[in-house]
C-alpha cells in the first residue's frame, strides 16, 4: 500500500477525481471542499491534508482536512488503507479533533489509530446524506426567498456562530470566513418575512451536483415553516440553474429537520458518522 501526500490542490484534484465522482452521494463534501479549495483557496488559509493511498495503481481511500475541522475519509477498497492513512497522520505535526465518514470506514479508521496511538474516538453525531432531483411541492412559509448581500453581513455572522455553537463546531474566527466565501460565491440565501427569520447556504461543486448547508433558522423564528420553505426554494433554483442533483446532510437526532427535508423531496442515500478525539488522559 503506498501513500501519497499532497501540497498543490489541482495535482490532487488530477488524481483524486475520478475516485471521488464514482461515489457521488459518500463524497459529496469531499467534493465541494476540493471545489471550494481550487476556487477560493483563501477559504482555509491553512494548509489542508490531502492523502490518497493506492495499491497496484489503483486508488484505495482518500482522506482530507483543513484545519480547524475533522479528518474526512472517503470510502474504501481496502480497509488496510486506512491503517496507512493513520500510520502517516501520526508523524503528521498537526493533530486533529476527530473524524467524519462513511460509518464502515470511519470505525475502521477509529480502531486503528486507537491500535497505533492508544486515543480513541466519540461519536459525536449520527448523520445521513440526502439527495434531491426533484422539489416536492410543499406548503410555502409566508415571506419570500432572497440573495444576501454586503449588508446582511452582521446577521450573517451571528447566525454563522450560533450555528456552530449548536452543532459543537469550533468557531474561532471561521465563521467570517465562510461569510466571506459565501458572499463571494453569492451562495447564502435568506428566507424574509419582512425580516430575515432563516438562512440556507447552497454550495455548487460540479456544474450540475451542489450541496446544500449550513442551514439556520433562529429560535424565535423556528416551527413557523420559514426553514422548509428556504430550503424548498433554494433547492429549486439549483435545478433551474442547471444542477440536476443537491445534498445536504441531516442529524439523525434531529427529527424535525429530517421531516422537513423528507418532505421538499430528499432521500436518504447513505449513513455517515462524526467522530471526537478523546484525550488520552480522559480515555
Amino acid at each position: 500500500m503506498e501513500l501519497s501526500r499532497f501540497s498543490n490542490i489541482q495535482e490532487f484534484w488530477d488524481n483524486a477525481q475520478d475516485y471521488l465522482l464514482h461515489a457521488e452521494a459518500e463524497h459529496n463534501l469531499l467534493l465541494g471542499i476540493s471545489h471550494t479549495l481550487l476556487h477560493y483557496p483563501n477559504r482555509y488559509p491553512e494548509p489542508p491534508y490531502l492523502a490518497i493511498t493506492q495499491a497496484n495503481g489503483k486508488i484505495q481511500a482518500i482522506a482530507m482536512r483543513t484545519p480547524p475541522y475533522k479528518l474526512l475519509l472517503s470510502k474504501a477498497r481496502d480497509f488496510d488503507a486506512l491503517t496507512t492513512i493513520a500510520k502517516d497522520l501520526q508523524g503528521y505535526s498537526e493533530q486533529f479533533p476527530g473524524i467524519c465518514g462513511p460509518v464502515p470506514e470511519v470505525e475502521a479508521f477509529s480502531q486503528a489509530w486507537q491500535a497505533l496511538t492508544g486515543q480513541s474516538f466519540q461519536l459525536a453525531m449520527e448523520m445521513k446524506t440526502h439527495l434531491l432531483t426533484q422539489v416536492k411541492p410543499v406548503a410555502v412559509a409566508s415571506g419570500s426567498l432572497r440573495l444576501a448581500t454586503e449588508s446582511d453581513r452582521p446577521l450573517l455572522m451571528e447566525w454563522y456562530t450560533a450555528f456552530a455553537t449548536e452543532i459543537g463546531e469550533l468557531i474561532s474566527s471561521d465563521s467570517e470566513k465562510a461569510v466571506n466565501t459565501g458572499l463571494k460565491q453569492q451562495a447564502i440565501y435568506l428566507w424574509e418575512d419582512g425580516i430575515p427569520v432563516s438562512l440556507a447556504t447552497a454550495k455548487p461543486f460540479l456544474q450540475t451536483a451542489a450541496r446544500i448547508g449550513p442551514v439556520y433558522t433562529p429560535p424565535e423564528s423556528r416551527k413557523k415553516g420559514y426553514a422548509t420553505a428556504c430550503v424548498a426554494a433554494v433547492s429549486q433554483k439549483l435545478l433551474e440553474q442547471g444542477c440536476d442533483r443537491c445534498f445536504l446532510f441531516t442529524d439523525l437526532a434531529n427529527p424535525t429537520s429530517n421531516r422537513i427535508y423528507h418532505a421538499i423531496g430528499y432521500c436518504p442515500v447513505c449513513d455517515w458518522h462524526d467522530y471526537s478525539s478523546i484525550a488520552k488522559e480522559q480515555a
